[in-house]
């Protein structure tokens, strides 16, 4: 599946490239092929910046040799993937998944029954997926709580919209019956999310992540068992339907940070691991 935030920087660039183009007419002579390269150079800027993280920085790193050092004794793999440390000659690489594997469902929403299924399978899932991994690994778990305004400020804005969205589709000539139920649906979710709120439930954010270490004689035989390690994660844990993504730059040296220190707030937490919270 396309990461949503990946194709917004294209779209955007994209539209970068439209507009230029659109004003650039008004240029004449040789000032419109300096606007039109401005205009290619400010969408290449924003393609970048868009893919540095996981595409640009890894291969520019790669292909220079150079590799960055995050703490005394540790540094990152030059594809930005992994956390190495040599001990003694041996090399360990550290790496990380994103799996937020168990999404929290209020019990008054009566999800289908394929929900309901899926929830009552997931123990013996779980079981079975750990069983098929033949190395250590550590599934974390980081939890705030939230402020209760903020939330119901957010809450109530989004059923607004959906009652809006609602009586727009009344309003029609021919509304469809089963776009309105999942409106209406949605909207007893919001007002049943609301009412565990007023009646002093706490709303909590979690981030849930999994870390795994393999050992090599080099950092590239470690590097390379540890994405077999990963890939056996993400095979064994791939029938929770969830989407599982390998961290990669900022976000990597995030968790490793945290290993020392927890983020101090959640509005830290958010804004550094905007893909998984």
């Amino acid at each position: 599946m396309f990461d949503p935030e990946k194709l917004m920087f294209i779209i955007i660039a994209f539209l970068v490239v439209i507009i230029g183009f659109a004003f650039g007419s008004s240029f004449k002579g040789i000032y419109y092929p300096i606007a039109m390269l401005f205009v290619l150079i400010a969408a290449i800027f924003v393609l970048v910046m868009g893919f540095a993280d996981t595409i640009f920085f890894p291969l520019l790193m790669s292909a220079i040799g150079m590799r960055f050092q995050i703490a005394d004794g540790y540094w990152m793999s030059r594809e930005q993937n992994s956390v190495i440390k040599n001990v003694n000659g041996l090399y360990y690489a550290t790496g990380y998944i994103s799996a937020n594997l168990f999404q929290y469902t209020f019990k008054l929403e009566m999800p289908l029954e394929e929900e309901e299924s899926k929830m009552e399978q997931a123990p013996s899932n779980w079981e079975r997926a750990v069983a098929t991994l033949r190395f250590p690994w550590k599934y974390n778990v980081i939890s705030a709580g939230l402020d209760v305004q903020d939330i119901r400020s957010e809450l109530e804005g989004k059923r607004s919209f959906q009652e809006f969205q609602l009586a727009r589709l009344m309003q029609s000539s021919n509304p469809s019956a089963t776009a309105m139920q999942d409106i209406q649906r949605e909207i007893n979710i919001i007002q049943t999310k609301m009412d565990r709120i007023s009646g002093g439930e706490k709303p909590i954010a979690t981030l849930m992540y999994i870390e795994t270490t393999s050992v090599g004689v080099s950092e590239k035989a470690a590097a390379d068992s540890l994405n077999n390690q990963a890939s056996s994660i993400s095979t064994a844990l791939g029938g929770f339907d969830v989407q599982l993504d390998r961290i990669k730059g900022r976000e990597l040296l995030a968790l490793f940070k945290s290993n020392f220190a927890i983020p101090q707030s959640i509005g830290e937490l958010n804004d550094t691991f905007d893909k998984m919270a």
